[in-house]
């Protein structure tokens, strides 16, 4: 502290010194001109107010210009508040000078682009041509600009870039213009529209075949077949379980669209599972009779209650079991188990389990069976009359009750679904 004050004051007393002995020689002389001559004395005093500010201004101005030119210039780009606008920034994003150089970029950016550097040209860091034309194109026109590209590295995705001009002040009251380029990460929007555009097309495939199944049959029944009875019921018949699958197929997509639609919403009506799940195999008894499959029930007596809503969970147990008999029916046998499983102190866990006993499912297709339109067979899956969407309807049932999906299955030893859902902390009436 001592040493900023000793340098501080140590040009001060080198000026008082000069100006003293500047106003003292000046004293002296004016003196000798007021005795010697005929000058008088207040033309003396008026001479020497003159001389002594003439002798004091100028160390005083120079003082000024020397502080000014002490200060440091801070450059306005480079302001505390410029670079903590572009960290803050959600979306990766980069500032450059007109030259294209970098001047600060966040965190994101650094990810999306390790090899960034301030002070580094940017087109360096970004190699994609995309890149650089739209780069070059902003920097020529002064006008933003957008493009969209994929990045192949390190996984691929597809990034939208936009280049905005920002005028910036400069040292001399004027304005330059910056750069700042924000990537949009475009992967998702565009992963859902290929989801979109795959179930619009398997839809439409889905029903074109029974809609051709039933035209040709209609033009059997109109010519040849118009007089022959037994063909005639035949026909009838396979036309009536076209139109059933139809059904079953507009049902579920129904049914799917509701259920997205109120995703976001979990329900919170009671429903005890034990009369639930007896329902569903009481109203399956016929299919499995049907298929000579025995449904053996293990399911405790007293009321198991969840949060849910019942017909969604009505139609998730159906889809279960009801897969059990079409495609494990080789094994004679579907067990329908209900266990609760302690999760903690104040929630417990409910577990419904569907084994079946039939030829199971290789190992590469149990992660893609919830699917929509996805089958592991697609021929035997017409056959059963199956759509491709109930393992797909039960994943977003148990989704929106929070719950989740277990399979598991080993090549001829059968496959084994589990619908796991959160069960209130103390049993509520219903």
């Amino acid at each position: 502290m001592a040493a900023n004050a000793s340098a501080l004051s140590a040009p001060w007393s080198d000026r008082i010194k000069r100006s003293a002995i500047i106003l003292l020689v000046t004293a002296l002389v004016l003196g000798g001109l007021v005795v010697l001559t005929d000058l008088s004395l207040a033309r003396g005093i008026f001479a020497f107010v003159c001389i002594a500010a003439a002798a004091l201004v100028p160390w005083q101005l120079h003082e000024g210009a020397h502080s000014r030119e002490a200060e440091p210039r801070a450059d306005p780009v480079d302001a505390a508040v410029v670079r903590s606008l572009v960290t803050g920034l959600p979306d990766p994003s980069v500032l450059l000078d007109r030259a294209g150089r970098v001047l600060h970029f966040n965190p994101a950016a650094a990810e999306l682009a390790p090899a960034l550097r301030r002070g580094e040209l940017a087109q360096s860091a970004l190699r994609s041509p995309e890149i650089v034309a739209t780069l070059r194109q902003a920097l020529a026109i002064n006008k933003p600009q957008r493009t969209n590209y994929v990045d192949h590295a390190p996984i691929e995705r597809w990034m939208e870039l936009v280049v905005t001009p920002i005028p910036v002040p400069t040292h001399f009251g004027g304005s330059d213009t910056c750069m700042l380029m924000t990537f949009h990460d475009q992967t998702p929007l565009r992963r859902v529209e290929e989801m979109r555009a795959d179930f619009v097309a398997n839809a439409s495939h889905e029903l074109r075949t029974p809609l051709a199944a039933l035209s040709g049959f209609i033009d059997t029944l109109q010519g040849p077949a118009k007089e022959d009875a037994a063909a005639r019921e035949r026909f009838l018949g396979i036309m009536r379980a076209q139109a059933t699958r139809m059904a079953r197929l507009i049902d579920d997509l129904l049914s799917l669209s509701r259920i997205e639609l109120s995703a976001h919403v979990r329900p919170s009506e009671p429903v005890d599972l034990i009369p639930l799940l007896n329902q569903v195999v009481d109203g399956l008894e016929p299919l499995a009779r049907e298929r000579g499959v025995a449904i053996a029930v293990d399911i405790p007596e007293g009321p198991v209650i969840v949060p849910g809503d019942r017909d969604e969970l009505l139609r998730l147990f159906e889809n279960l079991i009801e897969n059990g008999l079409k495609y494990g029916a080789s094994g004679g046998k579907v067990d329908v188990a209900l266990t609760e499983v302690p999760a903690s102190e104040s929630l417990n866990e409910v577990r419904v389990t569907v084994r079946d006993y039939g030829p199971g499912i290789a190992p590469e297709h149990l992660p893609r069976l919830t699917e929509r339109f996805y089958r592991v067979d697609v021929g035997d899956s017409r056959a059963q009359g199956g759509t491709g969407l109930g393992l797909s309807l039960v994943k977003h049932i148990l989704n929106r009750h929070r719950g989740r999906l277990l399979i598991e299955s080993v090549l001829e030893k059968g496959a084994t679904f589990t619908a796991i859902l959160p069960r209130a902390a103390s049993p509520q009436k219903i």
